[in-house]
């Protein structure tokens, strides 16, 4: 089974990664994750492993396979019968703004029933998560143009006043 969202955000390329990357926040910003556990270190590194819990769902734990920074990760997770991959991407488009593809693969043989069973919420917390993602990358962006207005303005002040 596959379940994939792509959506747009104005926030460049970088901003939209550390949204991406700093997946112990995501709770914070998304309510189809109500924890994310670091089980090893809360970096996303290669094999690190986090548990995610997720309403209505056994609390389940991942384990990052692939990682391009900047670029996308994906991470797995196995219970008896299914193996299911989550990736996540970020592409920048030409006019600066970044497109983040985020999607579910699930093989196994019991992926059919899962399927059945959970395919509707998983579409749901797909789109509440790249909605979610789209408006923690947005904010990432606007606090970094803050941080550089303000450091702009201690830089003109500090040179109006020779410095002192």
């Amino acid at each position: 089974m596959n379940y994939a969202e792509t959506i747009t955000t104005t926030a460049a390329p970088e901003h939209a990664w550390a949204a991406l990357a700093n997946v112990t926040t995501y709770p914070r910003w998304t309510a189809s994750m109500s924890a994310v556990e670091p089980l090893d270190s809360p970096a996303l590194a290669m094999g690190n492993r986090f548990r995610i819990r997720q309403p209505g769902l056994p609390p389940t734990v991942w384990r990052v396979d692939e990682l391009r920074p900047g670029a996308s990760f994906a991470w797995d997770s196995h219970v008896p019968g299914v193996h299911t991959v989550a990736y996540h991407r970020v592409e920048p488009e030409p006019d600066g703004t970044s497109r983040i593809d985020i999607g579910i693969r699930q093989t196994g043989a019991l992926a059919w029933l899962v399927a059945l069973l959970t395919a509707a919420r998983t579409r749901r917390y797909l789109r509440m998560e790249a909605a979610g993602l789209r408006a923690a990358a947005e904010a990432a962006a606007t606090a970094a143009s803050s941080a550089g207005a303000a450091g702009a303005a201690t830089d003109d002040n500090a040179a109006s006043t020779g410095g002192r």
